[in-house]
């Protein structure tokens, strides 16, 4: 199991200066949030000219507002600027947001997504494209010849969608889902779907809170007030009950390096391939001595598995 995290910073040159930190750190990936700030993709292609080894991924950008050729030659382009370090993370993000925010149809969501990776994954191999769906209407083709094409990670939560990112991606990143949901749903439905594809391994990209701390009880405090909203999105909120937790601390991995290191072994047992660390903490020093430990902890598993 490799471990990342979300670069810090809130203009355009601290996130680049924030990957630079991740690789000096000895990270293995950088994953970028999409929401309402800087453009994730072109970011990262910034940040390609300032790094050299460290893989960068969007966390993920939605789908509906991008049609599946612009994403295509989008990502393709970034693959090219990170010199094939590049993961391209995709999401179907909130009704509230698509249909309330951006007034789009979200009637459709594992439709929508299945038909988006059935024209999307020809598109960044190059390939021709003559595709009619119900979503999409498609005849296009890409040439990037400086770029290969990027793997693609699905920000897939429930069943249906899990088993069609099983079978047309190549792999899955979640967010807030805990031990529990992994083992039971998210690992045997993503490779029920890779099976079916006749895909290789897929990746299992599992993000959450992380706090290396004396202070349990103060940390998952922290955890609580800072992630609260999550719960109250529907497709975080099922996450949560699968994994029997009231809110986001309780899947929070908190606690001193010894137990904070044996819960990322469990996962790693589950089937995690990729542990994408949100490092928190309620002051700087528990930050970083998050971080440290997280960067020590990758550089081990990086040898010994």
């Amino acid at each position: 199991m490799r471990i990342g995290s979300w670069p810090t910073g809130d203009t355009l040159e601290q996130t680049i200066t924030g990957f630079q930190q991740l690789e000096a750190d000895g990270f293995s990936h950088g994953w970028l949030p999409h929401i309402f700030g800087h453009d994730a993709m072109t970011t990262i292609a910034l940040a390609g000219a300032q790094t050299t080894t460290l893989e960068m991924g969007t966390f993920v950008v939605p789908t509906y507002p991008r049609h599946p050729t612009v994403m295509a030659q989008q990502a393709l382009s970034v693959a090219a600027a990170t010199g094939n370090r590049f993961v391209l993370g995709i999401g179907l993000s909130h009704q509230i947001v698509i249909e309330g925010m951006l007034g789009l149809d979200f009637s459709k969501p594992v439709r929508h997504m299945r038909e988006y990776l059935e024209v999307l994954g020809p598109l960044l191999a190059g390939e021709a494209v003559a595709y009619t769906g119900a979503e999409f209407q498609v005849n296009a083709q890409l040439t990037v010849t400086d770029a290969e094409p990027p793997p693609i990670v699905v920000a897939a939560l429930g069943p249906q969608m899990l088993r069609v990112t099983g079978r047309l991606a190549d792999g899955t990143a979640t967010w807030l889902a805990g031990a529990k949901y992994l083992e039971s749903t998210v690992v045997p439905l993503m490779w029920e779907g890779a099976t079916a594809g006749g895909r290789a391994q897929p990746r299992i990209i599992a993000g959450l809170p992380v706090v290396v701390t004396s202070d349990a009880d103060g940390a998952r405090q922290w955890v609580a007030e800072n992630f609260e909203g999550y719960g109250d999105l529907p497709s975080y909120r099922r996450v949560l009950d699968g994994s029997g937790a009231d809110g986001p601390a309780d899947v929070a991995v908190v606690g001193s390096e010894e137990e904070v290191e044996r819960e990322l072994r469990r996962l790693q047992e589950i089937g995690v391939t990729d542990f994408d660390a949100a490092i928190g903490g309620p002051d700087d020093e528990t930050k970083e001595r998050t971080r440290a430990f997280l960067a020590a902890m990758n550089a081990e598993l990086a040898t010994t598995g």
